[in-house]
């Protein structure tokens, strides 16, 4: 996917909220949008450089929205609804390996009292299929969630029900970077998600991790790695 040419360099500053952070632009502090609900502290460190797109107003309280981060390891995506629109982009396409029987994507598919991200449709039927944004790396691993995460481990046993009852279902981890070997659950920041995976893994839940190839100009999905549960 295509990044806005119109992109604002700058140096990080800080968290200011949940969903905002301050980044030094030209000398001086502006506020921006963060659409990220993880804790992602490894991309908020002071001095870190930032990429920031403007946006219009129209009653916000911000000017700019974080788009990327540059870390050790290289350029980070920090928005989390970028997966989403990756995965649509790849379905579209048939780059995304291990669902290339599926040529339709449904957003919101609702499923028990909750909503899955997609419910893919195709010649190999359908599919409800749960993406998920990560940033965390430690080492070459990448680590989900950052916090706690209830609606995620409802999610997974609403997949696994699912998945017994003959049903595809699907949770994709698309890690917004590329210095990437393996995913792994976080069990030391949620246990009760990890738990969840494992046991949908059990139930026939495909489980399944991309990371990507991040630069000023464009995120793309760039092959699959393993996930170590």
């Amino acid at each position: 996917m295509r990044l806005p040419p119109d992109l604002v360099a700058g140096s990080m500053l800080g968290r200011t909220s949940r969903f905002t952070v301050d980044v030094e632009v030209d000398g001086k502090p502006v506020r921006a949008h963060v659409a990220n609900s993880g804790r992602i502290l490894e991309l908020l460190q002071p001095g870190l450089r930032a990429l920031l797109r403007p946006v219009e107003p129209n009653g916000r309280a911000t000017a700019y929205d974080l788009v990327l981060v540059r870390t050790a390891g290289g350029w980070v995506s920090a928005d989390a609804r970028l997966p989403n629109r990756l995965i649509e982009e790849a379905l579209a396409a048939g780059r995304l390996d291990g669902f290339r029987g599926y040529t339709d994507a449904k957003r919101e598919a609702r499923l028990g009292g909750s909503r899955i991200d997609f419910l893919l449709s195709g010649p190999a039927g359908t599919c409800f299929l749960e993406a998920k944004s990560v940033t965390l790396v430690q080492e070459g691993v990448a680590f989900f969630p950052d916090c706690r995460t209830a609606r995620g481990a409802r999610q997974l046993r609403l997949m696994a029900g699912a998945a017994c009852a003959g049903r595809d279902a699907a949770i994709v981890f698309v890690v917004q970077r590329g210095d990437v070997r393996a995913l792994r659950p976080w069990d030391a920041a949620d246990p009760d998600f990890g738990r969840a995976l494992r046991e949908a893994a059990a139930a026939g839940v495909r489980v399944a991790a991309y990371r990507c190839d991040v630069s000023p100009c464009a995120v793309e999905l760039d092959g699959q790695v393993p996930v170590l549960l």
